[in-house]
């Protein structure tokens, strides 16, 4: 899986690393780990422009959404804010 790059609007996705390094291995999903936590980060953080939340809410992300990713697949702004507001109901 080496080279995987996430696209959001045409753009590369930034890791994040700035606001926490889980991996310094990039973006995976399908599973549950380091990899896919960075991802669930990444796109918290672009997604919502707040990073402490994006970092309180990226392992809530990860396993819910991110982990159950297909190989192939694309997430809109709609499914992230739909699969919080389920993250924060099933609290």
């Amino acid at each position: 899986m080496d080279g995987i790059e996430v696209l959001v609007d045409g753009r590369r996705l930034d890791e994040r690393y700035d606001l926490k390094k889980f991996t310094s291995g990039g973006f995976e999903w399908t599973y549950e780990g380091a990899a896919p936590q960075q991802l669930a980060l990444a796109l918290l953080a672009d997604h919502l422009g707040d990073d402490q939340a994006a970092l309180k809410l990226c392992q809530p992300l990860m396993r819910a959404v991110v982990a159950n990713l297909e190989n192939d697949w694309q997430l809109t702004g709609q499914d992230i804010d739909d699969a919080l507001k389920r993250l924060e109901t099933n609290r």
